[in-house]
């Protein structure tokens, strides 16, 4: 049986948000915060089916009551408007992901032999 990914609650947690989050929003957020926490970078786009913007790693950690995580915020763009969402990767979450393998950047190029 494949593993599933850990549900967004787990890995996201939302300190305020100008548009409504949908999981598919969620995990799309959680995804660029991920890999800009992983590398060390500080900015980068993010897209999807249904969003556009930017998420920005704020380089800092923030408590809320007993979730503590580094913090990040998104500039965004939807079909509902734009928005911004400030939220952290919860520690919780960090663990669960560094236990998954790494997903590829980009798909790899078809390879031609002529």
């Amino acid at each position: 049986m494949a593993e599933q990914s850990p549900p967004y609650w787990v890995l996201i947690s939302v300190l305020f948000s100008s548009q409504p989050l949908t999981p598919a929003l969620a995990m799309t957020l959680h995804q660029a915060a991920y890999d800009l926490y992983r590398r060390g970078d500080s900015e980068q786009p993010v897209a999807g089916d249904l969003l556009t913007g930017r998420v920005r790693n704020l380089r800092k950690d923030v408590q809320m009551g007993t979730i503590v995580g580094p913090a990040f915020e998104a500039e965004i763009e939807t079909e509902r408007g734009s928005g911004t969402v400030r939220f952290l990767l919860t520690r919780q979450g960090l663990e669960l992901m560094k236990d998954q393998p790494a997903e590829p950047l980009a798909p790899p190029r078809p390879r031609y032999l002529n």
